[in-house]
């Protein structure tokens, strides 16, 4: 399908953070073919008209759980080592692959609504992840989750390799895998050594909670006389395509070995702050050179998967944090929630910001709104005052899958009632 947004306010992310207005744009196939005003006469198969409306690269979502819907307001109010090992992984035991699949479903429908195009997530029962995935028309970054429980390793990477070698790249590339040990104090040295071997093998990516909370950082220093960060660079985990999920407690040594290892970091501000885990130093991130990008963490404790809120919070939270109203301004959020969340991934030269070539990953928002109005700035529209209920088109890989707030590849009802339906049979 070719597709011409006609007239239209353009956010691109490019490397000059280039805004135009009263642009045109037309997608062939799954790329951006032209940006600019000369196309009267072009024949395209569908014109979206872009007046009142910012178009602007998806949002990337570098950390979530999107299962983890169904336990949404189930497991609030509690400290972290609490609600994790009390509350959490007891209810995830009677996870099967049904209830995954209609989790996924039910975020994803969420996460389109609120404008992300891309996500990474890690969890298990990732073929039904996968799925999900594959019907909706999401660009997806998938990771099975592994620990290292006894007799469990050898499952673990196998079936890490089995989804490699079945889903890596499916989709025209929508689909891509990376490989994800859940955390520093659920898997050994010998479990992360394997878990590294097998990423360079596959030249696929990593993702880790790392420094989450003080329990996790108390634990590192009585067992291993050092920080998870520390640990993790010696056994060779750290590397340009590592993201480390979290980092609420870092150091200042801890810092230095991410810049120098060439790892991204994923802020969750909304899911640290419910959790009282915590602020990440990002402000000191930044400007040690570390790529930091935004994740929402799963609804199980954040409670939403808005990329809007957590574009707010990355810039609030910072200026409030460090005294300073310049800390984390509004471009600077916007863009770890676009370009930064590409560079992440190791996905930057296809997705992230509008430039011709590149894939058709776009949302359109609505400015025809109040909290719009007066329009000052469109940058800091997006990042102080715009709404996840103000987009109103998203596009991935050139096929549109919601207009007008309407999904084109999702039954809403019936995702609702079938993810209710899972929910309440993982309490019986």
């Amino acid at each position: 399908m070719s597709i011409l947004i006609k007239d239209t306010t353009l956010i691109t992310m490019n490397e000059k953070k280039e805004i135009f207005e009263h642009i045109d744009l037309v997608i062939e196939k799954d790329k951006i073919k032209y940006i600019g005003t000369d196309t009267e006469g072009v024949v395209v198969d569908k014109t979206i008209d872009g007046r009142g409306k910012i178009t602007m690269p998806g949002l990337v979502n570098t950390h979530t759980h999107i299962p983890m819907s169904l336990f949404r307001n189930y497991a609030d109010d509690l400290p972290f080592w609490e609600w994790l090992h009390d509350r959490i992984l007891p209810l995830e035991v009677n996870l099967k692959g049904e209830h995954v699949y209609w989790g996924s479903m039910l975020s994803i429908a969420e996460m389109i609504r609120s404008g992300i195009t891309s996500f990474s997530d890690m969890y298990f029962f990732v073929g039904d992840i996968a799925e999900a995935v594959k019907e909706t028309g999401i660009r997806g970054f998938l990771s099975l989750s592994v620990t290292d429980g006894e007799g469990e390793r050898e499952k673990a990477l196998r079936e890490t390799e089995e989804f490699i070698e079945t889903w890596d790249g499916s989709e025209n590339g929508r689909i891509n895998v990376r490989i994800a040990p859940h955390a520093p104090y659920t898997c050994s040295d010998e479990f992360l050594k394997n878990l590294v071997e097998l990423s360079t093998i596959y030249d696929k990516g990593i993702n880790i909670h790392v420094s989450e909370s003080q329990e996790e950082m108390d634990e590192s220093f009585e067992k291993y006389g050092m920080s998870p960060v520390e640990r993790l660079d010696k056994l060779g985990v750290l590397r340009d395509n590592t993201i480390a999920v979290h980092c609420v407690n870092l150091s200042d040594r801890d810092i230095e070995i991410l810049k120098t290892r060439g790892v991204s970091v994923s802020n969750n501000p909304g899911s640290n702050l419910k959790l009282g885990n915590g602020f990440a130093r990002v402000e000191d991130l930044l400007k040690s050179g570390v790529n930091v990008s935004l994740g929402t963490d799963g609804a199980a404790s954040n409670n939403n998967l808005n990329m809007f809120e957590e574009i707010t919070l990355a810039s609030l939270v910072n200026k409030g944090l460090n005294k300073d109203p310049e800390s984390v301004p509004a471009l600077k959020a916007l863009e770890m929630a676009t370009i930064d969340g590409a560079r992440a991934l190791g996905k930057n030269s296809d997705i992230g910001s509008i430039e011709l070539g590149k894939k058709a990953d776009i949302i359109l928002i609505n400015t025809e709104q109040p909290h719009f109005y007066p329009k000052y700035n469109v940058v800091s529209s997006l990042v102080y005052s715009a709404q996840a209920s103000d987009v109103d088109t998203v596009i991935v890989d050139g096929k549109v899958l919601m207009e007008n707030r309407k999904f084109e590849t999702i039954d809403l009802r019936n995702v609702l009632e079938k993810s209710e339906k899972m929910a309440k049979d993982l309490l019986k």
